[in-house]
């Protein structure tokens, strides 16, 4: 599986942006596709996951009201449409992908050695 993430850019706080993340290869909608970022001087952090039907989803508390993740899986394609941006998202965005298993719970999919498949990463910056 190949993933190509896009739509990043230079935003100042409080605007909307929409990443998006586009695959090639195996049955897209077998996977679980997840978005996690990267600041600077920083550890990659979990910030959003959906299976492979949408019917779970998972957000870290940080984007939690702020963030919403979907799919389109005829197109197969993830977003991350971000709103309400602050400062503190400023990072490179990564999607991952995974087998979507039934059992996997929140906590097991927020970690990034669950991904066995990432993108190059999409940077955004908000300005203050």
């Amino acid at each position: 599986v190949q993933l190509q993430a896009s739509g990043g850019g230079l935003v100042q706080a409080g605007d909307p942006l929409r990443l998006s993340c586009g695959t090639s290869g195996r049955t897209f909608s077998r996977y679980a596709m997840g978005w996690f970022r990267q600041a600077p001087g920083k550890e990659r952090e979990f910030v959003a996951v959906i299976t492979w039907g949408g019917s779970r989803i998972y957000y870290a508390d940080s984007v939690k009201g702020r963030f919403t993740i979907s799919r389109e899986n005829d197109k197969n394609t993830v977003y991350l449409q971000m709103n309400s941006l602050k400062p503190e998202d400023t990072a490179v965005y990564y999607c991952a992908a995974t087998k979507s298993m039934t059992y996997y719970t929140g906590s097991y999919y927020s970690l990034s050695d669950t991904y066995d498949y990432w993108g190059q990463g999409t940077q955004v910056t908000v300005s203050s």
